[in-house]
């Protein structure tokens, strides 16, 4: 090939949701949302927000900033941050290595494939399910 760069097309799932009334960026994070709105309403949790909050390294390159998913209001009155994740790359690692480091006394729950498949168990509860 004569130094063309081949593009290819990436089908993402990112979109405003009905139901949720957000713009979210996976089927992944509406179905997190859908489930956490199933903890509210359980009362099994206060409250939720997405992409809340950002967290600021004191580093001067790479990785600078770090927007956790959903921050989640519990009951007791502690907060902590759910991050999606379906595949685990440098970028993401960094963040979370830089979160643990500047930010020891923030509670980072990780949702993996294993986390998520866990919670699609509830999905025939949860109205909406992707």
């Amino acid at each position: 090939m004569n130094n063309q760069r081949i593009v290819r097309a990436v089908k993402t799932h990112s979109g405003f949701r009905q139901d949720i009334g957000i713009f979210v960026r996976s089927r992944w994070e509406s179905n997190i949302a859908r489930y956490l709105n199933y903890l509210k309403n359980k009362k099994q949790i206060k409250d939720w927000e997405y992409e809340a909050e950002v967290f600021a390294f004191p580093v001067e390159r790479g990785n600078r900033f770090y927007k956790p998913d959903f921050k989640v209001y519990n009951n007791k009155g502690s907060i902590e941050f759910w991050e999606v994740k379906g595949y685990m790359d440098n970028n993401s690692r960094i963040k979370l290595d830089r979160m643990a480091r500047y930010y020891p006394d923030i509670k980072i729950i990780l949702i993996e494939k294993e986390q998520y498949k866990a919670i699609s168990k509830w999905k025939k509860l949860i109205g909406g399910w992707e």
